[in-house]
């Protein structure tokens, strides 16, 4: 008996994923759901080829442990063929004009992710290679990691329903615009909780807003902490310093009181009830790197998004987020380039 993601044709079929926005709230909702059918199936050794023969370009100008072994065990699961071009192996931008570099990459690969710095590069790339791009992270948007970070929500609690997400931390960096903006399409009720400095953008944070209207979700933009964290059944973070910028010093004053440990986590409420954290990765949560030391002999601070004790803890869903990555991307990357049918949605 074949089950609705075996089918050939497919609405999602060419598209590129630059941003959230880049996706109906139904169509978000649908990949979520093949990604969580491809991790039952890839548990079950089973990969469908879906890219069979397909030629995948990984462009990288920020380098990710993550984001490249996600598109690489998802191609090669998926049947295709992923080629890495690193910041060393290509002129993006350098030598040669993105528009034109699209256009090179358009004529060999059948598809392209890309993560960097620009999201206008993203978007040159879709626009000039012929082919679906794929945003691997940019300043502005992380696509491929709300997606995966949804489908960690679903399998923890089984729906959206009632569900209310706090993100602690630098709410103007691309993981806060991305979740604020996915959550709000599928009805998850979202509170951004971080020091006025760091607010979402407005024009994201009006996005949201918009979507919110019609999942029914609710939006809080918040520097208090009980507010924002009461009822959460998800706490998450990120870096307080992201990938180009050096501030530590400023950012470790502004953020320190919104780090997820304990305390945090009572505030919500759901100690004894529903309630996971997540990150997205790389954690500063001990000295166990040498960037953790570095920070330590300068700023005296020894744990700083998130404490140790609540990276190890029970809530601690951290690991499993990062193996949706994986089948995350397979869902995206097998709705837009491949063979299969996809009813409208």
């Amino acid at each position: 008996m074949q089950n609705q993601f075996d089918f050939f044709s497919n609405q999602f079929y060419g598209k590129s994923l630059l941003a959230e926005t880049d996706l109906t709230p139904s169509e978000m909702e649908y990949l979520v759901d093949f990604g969580l059918h491809l991790k039952a199936e890839s548990k079950r050794n089973v990969h469908t080829k879906y890219l069979a023969d397909k030629n995948i370009a990984l462009v990288f100008e920020k380098n990710s442990t993550r984001t490249r072994s996600a598109f690489t065990t998802a191609a090669f699961e998926l049947g295709a063929n992923p080629v890495f071009l690193g910041n060393n192996d290509i002129h993006i931008g350098h030598k040669e004009s993105v528009a034109d570099t699209a256009k090179v990459l358009g004529s060999m690969y059948d598809g392209i992710e890309f993560r960097g710095y620009n999201q206008s590069d993203v978007e040159t790339l879709a626009k000039y290679s012929g082919v679906p791009v794929w945003n691997g992270l940019t300043d502005a948007w992380h696509p491929t990691q709300t997606i995966p970070d949804l489908i960690t929500i679903k399998e923890n609690f089984g729906s959206f329903d009632g569900i209310k997400l706090a993100y602690l931390g630098d709410g103007r960096n691309n993981v806060a615009h991305s979740l604020l903006v996915g959550c709000a399409m599928v009805g998850i009720n979202v509170a951004i909780v971080s020091p006025e400095e760091l607010m979402p953008a407005d024009d994201v944070i009006d996005i949201a807003k918009q979507y919110a209207q019609q999942s029914g979700a609710k939006i809080e933009i918040t520097s208090d902490l009980a507010s924002g964290l009461k009822g959460a059944n998800v706490v998450t973070t990120d870096v307080w310093v992201s990938m180009g910028e050096d501030n530590w010093q400023e950012r470790i004053g502004m953020l320190k009181p919104y780090q997820v440990n304990m305390h945090a986590l009572e505030l919500t409420g759901n100690l004894d009830g529903k309630l996971i954290v997540m990150h997205c990765l790389p954690a500063f949560h001990d000295l166990n790197t040498e960037v953790g030391k570095e920070i330590y002999v300068n700023y005296q601070i020894s744990e700083m998004e998130i404490t140790d004790e609540v990276f190890n803890s029970k809530y601690a869903r951290q690991f499993d987020e990062a193996e949706n990555r994986k089948h995350g991307i397979k869902a995206i990357m097998a709705a837009t380039l491949g063979s299969m049918y996809i009813p409208h949605i």
